[in-house]
């Protein structure tokens, strides 16, 4: 065996991990193992990923090696290890959706995403940790996760955001290259604000959802988060397309084309900065002014002044309860993390207790009158062509809750081999986080070699991005 592979390499971007492996400067293999190792090592603690899947894995990176080496090289993804948000079905290995009613289910086929990535030369690491059912009871609480809770790992007493918190984590800590995160309402966009990674929330349609658990028909998306909006392109130019198993699917071609052949249009909402944090707004403004250098940015878009909040919660409550229609109706919800809510906060919020049961009780004509902003956002947006809108989180990240457990219910563990058991493992206690930071969490002395997520303070430093670079929406 040669010499383990240095940690700069894992954080570098899919496009410079795929020059070294095309020129055989990397092997796949070798590449494959460091970050499995990283990710069984450091997964748990960030509360970043389910299943392992290590022998599917060096499997996989064997072919590739031996692919590139006779000179049949499919493309930038050939080789590279990635993990999935455990929703996505993959064949013979769990898919839990975060929730501990579907902790032992199995799929007897692959998601389309999964399967194209295959066919690119991608190498699955794993299943990454997910709110459960992707929040369809809400995730203010960041606990809401048989697993536990995803934490960033620049400061882990702060979370990782949801639904995606495992592949923000996972992807933000170099435990995979690149990960497929889904979004409803959010999901996306809010782990890589959290965690400092680029999340590419793609338009509805541009990615099949076929294999991937249904929370809202109406809202669903697919999308890939790395540590570049390079390599986010380079991933949808994968998974995007029409798929025959997804009538909802479009038949557009998607490309990625380099900035120069184009000269972009952005809108910047009107007062999307109000009521940010100051270290929020400041990278916001200044990211902005940088693509001012390239793009024509139009300032101060409006939209129509409609509820497009209580508009979203209406169709996502009651596509989500005809979703889980079974699962309600069996009283297994009790089961779930939110329904068994030791943490006063969420019984002080009320709301996201009874979202899913409440959906059913959705009124035909108030799900449908809620889909009108949608048809009126899309009317509001011609007159501004501007081919994308850049919104932001106002907040960099939320603290993790501490909470005592009822006897016998673990809050994170060892992740699971995929033909194995999972081992529960209860995590340290950390005191609660009062405030969100206005700056880059910083080092205490005391934790100046490294701090209980298990990676190193120099690892963190060197590799941490800026606080909210990691929200902006780009729409395709």
């Amino acid at each position: 065996m040669g010499a383990p592979l240095p940690v700069d390499t894992l954080y570098l971007s899919v496009r410079e991990l795929s020059e070294r492996i095309r020129k055989k400067e990397l092997s796949p293999v070798a590449l494959a193992g460091a970050y499995l190792d990283r990710l069984e090592s450091l997964g748990p603690s960030l509360g970043a990923v389910v299943t392992v899947t290590r022998d599917v894995a060096l499997a996989e990176a064997k072919r590739a090696e031996g692919e590139i080496a006779a000179g049949r090289w499919r493309g930038p993804l050939h080789g590279i290890p990635y993990g999935v948000k455990d929703l996505l079905a993959t064949k013979g290995i769990p898919t839990t959706w975060g929730a501990e009613p579907y902790r032992n289910q199995v799929f007897d086929y692959d998601a389309t995403v999964v399967a194209r990535l295959r066919e690119a030369g991608a190498v699955l690491l794993g299943k990454l940790s997910m709110v459960e059912l992707a929040g369809g009871l809400g995730y203010n609480n960041a606990d809401a996760s048989f697993t536990g809770p995803g934490r960033t790992p620049w400061n882990v007493r702060y979370w990782s955001g949801g639904s995606s918190s495992g592949p923000g984590a996972a992807t933000a800590a170099a435990l995979v290259a690149f990960s497929i995160g889904s979004e409803t309402s959010g999901s996306i966009i809010t782990p890589a604000a959290f965690s400092g990674v680029a999340g590419l929330r793609p338009t509805y349609g541009r990615v099949s959802r076929h294999g991937a658990m249904a929370l809202c028909w109406t809202l669903d998306k697919l999308g890939p988060m790395a540590r570049t909006a390079e390599d986010c392109g380079l991933v949808m130019a994968v998974i995007a397309g029409q798929d025959p198993l997804d009538p909802t699917s479009l038949d557009r071609p998607w490309t990625l084309r380099p900035a120069a052949e184009r000269r972009w249009r952005i809108g910047v909402l009107k007062d999307s900065a109000t009521k940010a944090q100051p270290v929020v707004t400041k990278n916001f403004e200044t990211s902005i002014e940088v693509l001012r250098d390239f793009c024509e940015v139009v300032d101060d878009v409006e939209f129509p002044d409609f509820p497009y909040g209580p508009a979203v919660s209406t169709i996502v409550q009651a596509e989500g309860a005809s979703a889980f229609r079974d699962l309600i109706e069996s009283g297994a919800t009790q089961t779930l993390r939110q329904a068994n809510d030791t943490w006063g906060g969420l019984r002080r919020l009320g709301r996201p207790r009874r979202r899913l049961p409440a959906g059913n009780a959705a009124p035909g004509a108030d799900e449908a009158g809620s889909r009108r902003p949608v048809r009126e956002v899309r009317r509001a947006r011609r007159p501004v062509a501007a081919d994308r809108f850049v919104p932001h989180r106002r907040r960099l990240r939320q603290g993790v809750p501490e909470r005592r457990r009822r006897p016998g219910r673990h809050s994170g563990g060892e992740p699971r081999r995929a033909a194995g058991a999972f081992a529960p493992q209860r995590l340290r206690r950390r005191g609660p986080a009062d405030r969100l930071p206005a700056h880059r969490p910083r080092v205490r002395r005391r934790d100046a070699r490294r701090d209980r997520s298990g990676i190193p303070a120099a690892d963190r430093l060197a590799h941490q991005a800026p606080a909210g670079l990691g929200s902006l929406i780009f729409i395709l």
